[in-house]
């Protein structure tokens, strides 16, 4: 039985050293590495050695009992959570390992709720428990508060409490129970059915790195678990993580969900060079990978992390998106040279968004910490001395009401137009697109081809050139030539409609957010609230617990950017403020923001919404204002075809 288990946690909380230990502990390695000596096995690359925290998502195996297990330790540090959340939405069942001395920190609420979120089947390790000033049963019970009250102790196995527990659960092993006999068989069948469902999270207690408490977590997590895949379903799976291996081969990290591959097969378009199963670093080629394994491929080279591959593969989007962009020079490089390392990043974490504008380079950020990471790869595997500075707060631009936009392209020997209804998505949402137009009025290939052109260029808002988001597209009317259309044109004729759709639009400015939530003296309080106000905040009634309180609301990223900090100051270390990405809002400062950006528009080349018609052998250019001016009549959009369904324009 193949499983998949990530090992998650909030950064030194001891998860790298769990994850060595159950290496170490199912015979996959002879001795554990130690982070602090820099000796972990998982923790490959330098950089991780070097800073003693987990950056990359380390790959292992091992087997226990009858099955055969695929471990993920990934990242603690909010700064990479996008490789977090990656791993996180391919595994099987999940240990999400908490400190008994530092109790539950910011970022295990927020790895929590992606859990539950995920609908992931969860053990709880709390870990360290040989420290002073460790409190398992303090911290057992603010889980059990804060989280849910189906995490249950399940350190000395099946207890009274745990049977009762059990039993209220499991109406099978209810009738068991109320008969008065329950033997451990019908409980681990009932606790194995209970936590498959989500429904009751073991919780077990030990010190990583002296190996106590890990021979129980592999039995729990052999007793407790099991999964189901079909391996002669076509083939499916998710792609997870991509890199580039020490000869310079992009290496696709991807689980197989369903069916089965074998080398020389295609996915996506390219071919399969090599199958790879990964030990840390050191991997074996195979001939075939079935459902239910993790693995890496070389050859799939326009694949990108999230995406699914296969007839039933399933594609993943991450919550955990970059609120902060940070501008990159170069010392010792030229803007191209630098421009070309960014993209190769990028195409290894989509969460980057490298931009080029005005002839300066952004890219996105989760914080301070993956820049200065960044920083040591562009120097080590591209030789370049990057730096990053001027940071700001990532923006994102939307519209406020429909609109159409007309998109023509006919240089000389081309042909390309569209006409393209924008209307506003709900938040979060992103770029959607549909079609009203008959295939009979534009082939199928064409439709497809100004589709993937609407969900995969970068298009740009005209307020600040900020990415556009939250904005549903339909393709109302298109045209072709048999003789003159090519592969580009319809790129052409899409960027430029949606272009010339935004000039005409009631064009909105977003700002991201933070979900916030302050645990401190009750005394400071009223400092808190009254400066989440001035920070154009909200929050809900506060929660007074003892001599302490508790404060959750939102407000702006750029305000609370560099709050922490200021909470630990005015509360003399007592209190703390977690912060976890909440999404996108109406711009509290708009106009301030858009004075200050100085974007112009009309500068942007990169952004064309003008269109290009034909006349006597030559192409000139239309701008947007004056598109109805060269639209024949006979082109005009006929009146049904702004009606569909319920949505009249």
């Amino acid at each position: 039985m193949n499983k998949v288990i990530g090992v998650f946690a909030h950064v030194d909380a001891g998860k790298t050293t769990l994850s060595e230990q159950l290496l170490y502990r199912a015979g996959a390695l002879r001795t554990p590495g130690r982070v602090d000596e820099k000796t972990s096995v998982l923790d490959a690359a330098e950089v991780e050695r070097q800073r003693g925290i987990t950056v990359f998502s380390g790959q292992a195996r091992f087997t226990f009992g009858e099955s055969t297990y695929y471990l993920l330790d990934t990242p603690g540090h909010t700064d990479f959570s996008a490789e977090m959340e990656r791993a996180l939405r391919i595994i099987d069942f999940a240990v999400l390992v908490v400190s008994c001395a530092e109790g539950i920190q910011a970022h295990t609420e927020t790895i929590w709720r992606m859990l539950r979120a995920a609908g992931a089947p969860v053990f709880v390790f709390l870990n360290k428990t040989d420290r002073a000033g460790a409190d398992p049963d303090r911290v057992y019970a603010e889980l059990r508060k804060r989280f849910s009250p189906d995490i249950v102790d399940m350190d000395a196995g099946f207890t009274p409490e745990v049977l009762t527990a059990l039993a209220e659960r499991d109406d099978a092993f209810l009738e068991t129970y109320l008969d008065g006999a329950p033997d451990e068989a019908a409980a681990q069948a009932a606790a194995r059915r209970l936590v498959c469902k989500g429904r009751l999270f073991p919780c077990l207690r030990g010190a990583a790195l002296r190996g106590e408490g890990v021979d129980k977590l592999l039995q729990a997590l052999d007793r407790l678990s099991e999964t189901r895949y079909d391996i002669n379903a076509p083939f499916g799976g998710t792609v997870y993580r991509a890199a580039h291996d020490g000869k310079g081969n992009r290496v696709v990290f991807f689980k197989a969900l369903c069916g089965a591959v074998r080398v020389r097969d295609s996915l996506s378009g390219e071919k399969i060079q090599e199958l790879r199963l990964y030990q840390a670093d050191r991997y074996e080629q195979v001939p075939r990978i079935e459902a239910g394994m993790l693995c890496g491929a070389v050859g799939l080279d326009g694949v990108r992390p999230g995406a699914g591959i296969g007839p039933r593969g399933q594609s993943i989007t991450c919550e955990s998106t970059p609120a902060l962009t940070f501008g990159v020079t170069a010392e010792n490089a030229d803007l191209y040279a630098l421009y070309e390392a960014l993209q190769t990043l990028e195409n290894e974490d989509p969460a980057l968004g490298v931009t080029r504008a005005d002839g300066r380079l952004r890219i996105q950020c989760m914080g301070p910490v993956q820049t200065e990471i960044l920083q040591q790869a562009i120097w080590e595997r591209f030789g370049i001395r990057a730096e990053f500075g001027d940071c700001r707060v990532s923006y994102r631009e939307t519209i406020a009401a429909p609109i159409i936009g007309y998109g023509h392209y006919e240089p000389l020997r081309h042909y390309a137009e569209v006409h393209l209804l924008l209307e506003p998505g709900a938040r979060g949402s992103g770029i959607t697109f549909d079609s009203a137009l008959s295939t009979d009025a534009l082939d199928q290939s064409i439709q497809r081809q100004i589709e993937q052109v609407v969900l995969e260029h970068d298009h740009r808002g005209v307020l600040t050139g900020a990415r556009l988001t939250d904005v549903r597209v339909t393709l109302l009317y298109g045209k072709n030539h048999l003789k003159h259309t090519s592969g580009g044109d319809f790129r052409e004729a899409v960027r430029r409609a949606v272009r010339q759709g935004l000039e005409q639009a009631e064009c909105l400015l977003l700002e991201p957010v933070y979900d916030f939530r302050a645990d401190l003296p009750a005394a400071n309080l009223g400092r808190l609230m009254a400066d989440i106000q001035k920070f154009s905040g909200t929050f809900s009634p506060p929660i007074s617990e003892g001599e302490r309180a508790v404060l959750t609301g939102r407000a702006p990223v750029s305000e609370l950017m560099r709050y922490q900090s200021e909470v630990q100051a005015y509360t003399r270390g007592a209190g703390y403020i977690s912060l976890r990405f909440g999404g996108y809002e109406p711009c509290h400062d708009a106009d301030a923001v858009i004075g200050a950006s100085g974007y112009a528009r009309a500068a942007d080349s990169e952004n064309p919404s003008e269109s290009i018609f034909c006349a006597h052998g030559a192409g000139f250019a239309v701008q947007w204002f004056d598109i109805h001016k060269f639209i024949p009549p006979y082109k005009q959009i006929p009146a049904t075809l702004y009606t569909k369904e319920d949505k009249t324009i």
